[in-house]
């Protein structure tokens, strides 16, 4: 089954990484603007619509790998969508990945071979009691409303861009967690099941809030201060709530220290590649 989740997560990040590629490419084919106008655009540019398939098969796989494992173990593999990004986008948009940026690709890779090696999440939960919930919830939620209200106190870019970004990376990991508990009924009890249970409706509308606080991010201030609050915090996040609602397990003791030593290495690649890759954000964003 982990090998399964695992496969999942990492087609998962590869084709999330595939359609915010295309995306890109397709806008910077049309006029700025907005609305429907701009829609109808982008409708009729064929890299519009693989851009749209990527995105829609994204939230299939990752779908697949929280069912097959922890989700202490799936949204880490997720930080893998930086790298497969440039290593698309740099061709599609006619760019060159300078060779620093190999190796900070290639140190983000090891870093979370290291990272999950150490920690070895294990589980086979899907559900959680309401009790866990609530307090998850509250907690969650509430540092996504309190993310706004810090970025309204201050003018610095950095910060404003860093903590909007946490607030996506808590959100991105709470709708994980609903995600997994939605597909868990869908697996054990079929559309009906799916269809009633509250954390289907749950996970796609925190879905929708990590996104627009993802946007504000970028918006907000460089790369370099929102990308490794994204990576770092939505893999951290996760692998607390998969600990939480659904009583994971991750290797403790000495263990620390490499789980340690994975995740300075990932923080390090990615802090390289939003510095040494020419104009990231336009290829990533």
């Amino acid at each position: 089954m982990i090998v399964l989740a695992l496969l999942f997560a990492v087609l998962g990040a590869f084709s999330n990484a595939l359609g915010t590629a295309f995306q890109r490419k397709a806008a910077s084919t049309v006029a700025r603007g907005g609305g429907a106008g701009l829609l109808l655009a982008l409708a009729r540019r064929p890299a519009w619509a693989i851009g749209i398939a990527g995105v829609t098969g994204a939230a299939v796989f990752q779908a697949l790998a929280l069912v097959n494992g922890p989700m202490a173990f799936v949204q880490p593999v997720f930080i893998l969508e930086l790298p497969f990004a440039l290593l698309i986008a740099v061709p599609l948009l006619r760019r060159r990945l300078p060779a620093a940026g190999w190796w900070a690709i290639g140190v983000v890779v090891a870093g979370l071979a290291v990272l999950l090696a150490a920690a070895a999440p294990v589980g086979t939960r899907d559900q959680a009691a309401m009790d866990r919930w609530i307090p998850v919830l509250a907690l969650a939620l509430g540092a996504m409303g309190a993310a706004v209200v810090l970025t309204r106190s201050t003018s610095s870019p950095l910060f404003r861009a860093a903590v909007l970004a946490t607030g996506a990376a808590v959100g991105n990991a709470l709708t994980a967690a609903l995600m997994k508990s939605a597909t868990g009924r869908l697996a054990d009890a079929g559309l009906p099941a799916f269809l009633t249970a509250w954390q289907t409706y749950g996970f796609a509308l925190t879905g929708i809030a990590a996104l627009l606080l993802l946007e504000s991010a970028l918006q907000a201030g460089p790369l370099v201060a929102s990308q490794p609050a994204l990576t770092i915090g939505d893999a951290a996040v996760s692998l607390l709530l998969g600990v939480v609602l659904f009583e994971e397990r991750v290797r403790t003791g000495w263990w620390l220290l490499p789980e340690a030593a994975g995740a300075l290495l990932i923080l390090w690649g990615v802090l390289r590649l939003t510095r040494v890759v020419p104009r990231l954000a336009d290829v990533v964003g």
